[in-house]
């Protein structure tokens, strides 16, 4: 049992009230036992996962996009993509700034609660810290942090361009998740432009064959809310205009 000495304390001191007879007792410390492990392990995976700081979808402003799918987006979050035989994929499209990385990051969110494994990164960063390896066996220990959770989401395909090296191994994460477990990718880019991302790649055709294959397309237009959000504000104080 690893129940903190705090619930035990407070049981026994229940117990002693209520004249809790041992079975009953009993019952309650493995319940406690039960709720402080799930408590612990939500924790540990939520750590691994590095969704940040993001609000939550009751927050969100659904009247804010000119166009956007709310049965689809609330659809995903129901994360029947995830359990479906074969698990599917995820792409969030759209200008910078619309709440893709939000809604991608409740994903996450909803994900850990239903006792699902994730990792989140930016695209450009996960690339990154692949290249950084050394090996091949430090690479393919590395691989291991994309391809081996249920649900990876990476966040700003389209902003920073890949050369070859970056292509292949993200053609490697893809590949090894494919039929197997869901990834989500946020993007401002429709497929028939990723080639500006990763334009020495010979493998993007495949790739993007296997990403699409069993996928939701969830395409937000609207404003930018970090612009918008700054243009209500209006310039801060002791900044100037200029004049028309």
């Amino acid at each position: 049992m690893r129940a903190s000495e705090e619930s035990v304390h407070g049981l026994l001191k229940h117990a002693h009230t209520a004249r809790l007879s041992p079975i009953v007792f009993l019952e309650k410390l493995v319940d406690i036992e039960v709720r402080e492990r799930d408590a612990r392990n939500l924790a540990s995976r939520t750590r691994a996962a590095t969704l940040g700081r993001f609000k939550l979808m009751g927050e969100f402003d659904w009247s804010h996009p000119r166009s956007i799918n709310r049965d689809l987006v609330e659809q995903v979050l129901g994360l029947d993509f995830i359990t479906a035989s074969p698990p599917g994929n995820v792409l969030l499209r759209g200008p910078a700034g619309v709440g893709k990385t939000t809604i991608a990051q409740n994903i996450g969110l909803a994900a850990l609660q239903a006792g699902f494994s994730v990792r989140f990164s930016t695209l450009p960063a996960a690339l990154a810290d692949l290249l950084r390896q050394e090996s091949l066996p430090a690479i393919e220990r590395r691989l291991r942090r994309y391809t081996n959770p249920n649900l990876l989401i990476l966040d700003e395909l389209g902003y920073v361009p890949c050369d070859q090296r970056a292509a292949d191994l993200f053609f490697n994460i893809i590949s090894r998740r494919h039929q197997t477990r869901s990834v989500v990718i946020t993007t401002n880019l429709p497929f028939k432009q990723w080639g500006s991302v990763f334009p020495d790649a010979a493998c993007l055709g495949a790739l993007v064959d296997r990403f699409a294959e069993h996928c939701h397309v969830l395409d937000i237009d609207a404003e930018s809310y970090r612009r918008r959000s700054a243009e209500t504000k209006g310039p801060k104080r002791g900044s100037t205009r200029a004049k028309r």
